[in-house]
């Protein structure tokens, strides 16, 4: 199986970027361009996404983290990972089972566990998840445009409408394959990282947009204390805030890497 497809800008310390589903590595172009200017930014394109291929034998979450692992081992010995949305999940999977290779973590959006249950109340109904599945399994193509719309939803009308933009872009540079969408979903549904949160010892930021309708920010703040992480909330942002707040939240994880 081929490397995953991945861009490398700037110099410096290493600092790979996991990208969210659906989406690929030109979500962080913008983000990429102001930390470059302190790090070597390493982005990547998770398993089915952008200009990666689909590995049909890959079973299980850890075969296609480990995938990303395998791509990353001949750049780099020890970097900082971020991860966004469910390349936060990827990104807390590495730090679990790597955790000499990764000198510090950054999540943004990011929820150990997606759906609501018993003991979790920040997470997502799991009928809401079911549905958008079912839309992408019957090829409804308004599917995709409707959770990049809810994506934005919270950010103010002018803000959204620039973020909608950008991540429409995004998606024209290179969409999803519909198995790696649907092992997305199916990965959101199942999994619940918390067990593993007593393992991610290395230093952790946690960001969070204020009025993300997709992760909630009271999901994120439980991540936070429970990985013993710096959390930082975006007033005024949704579910991408490094696009709607793109010079603030470079500071915020330039100052945290450095710090």
């Amino acid at each position: 199986m081929s490397a995953l497809n991945y861009e490398i800008h700037g110099r410096g310390r290493d600092l790979v970027l996991l990208h969210g589903w659906s989406m690929n590595l030109h979500v962080f172009d913008e983000l990429a361009r102001l930390l470059a200017a302190q790090f070597r930014v390493i982005a990547v394109d998770l398993p089915g996404h952008g200009g990666s291929d689909w590995d049909d034998s890959a079973h299980s979450p850890a075969a296609h983290s480990w995938r990303v692992h395998e791509t990353l081992a001949p750049l780099t010995e020890r970097y900082a990972l971020l991860g966004w949305s469910l390349g936060g999940q990827y990104a807390l999977d590495l730090a679990a089972a790597l955790p000499a290779g990764i000198e510090q973590l950054v999540l943004v959006s990011t929820t150990p566990r997606f759906l609501a249950a018993p003991g979790w109340p920040f997470g997502t109904a799991p009928a809401l998840l079911e549905k958008l599945a079912q839309r992408l399994e019957r090829g409804d193509a308004a599917a995709l445009d409707d959770f990049v719309k809810l994506m934005v939803r919270g950010n103010s009308p002018r803000t959204a409408a620039r973020v909608l933009k950008a991540l429409r872009a995004t998606l024209r540079k290179g969409a999803a394959q519909p198995a790696a969408l649907a092992h997305g979903l199916k990965r959101l549904r199942d999994a619940d990282l918390r067990p593993a949160l007593p393992v991610v010892r290395m230093p952790t930021l946690v960001i969070a947009g204020a009025h993300d309708r997709i992760v909630r920010p009271g999901a994120s703040r439980a991540l936070a204390a429970l990985a013993d992480a710096t959390y930082v909330e975006f007033e005024g942002a949704a579910h991408a805030p490094f696009l709607s707040h793109p010079k603030r939240c470079a500071e915020v994880i330039g100052d945290f890497l450095d710090g």
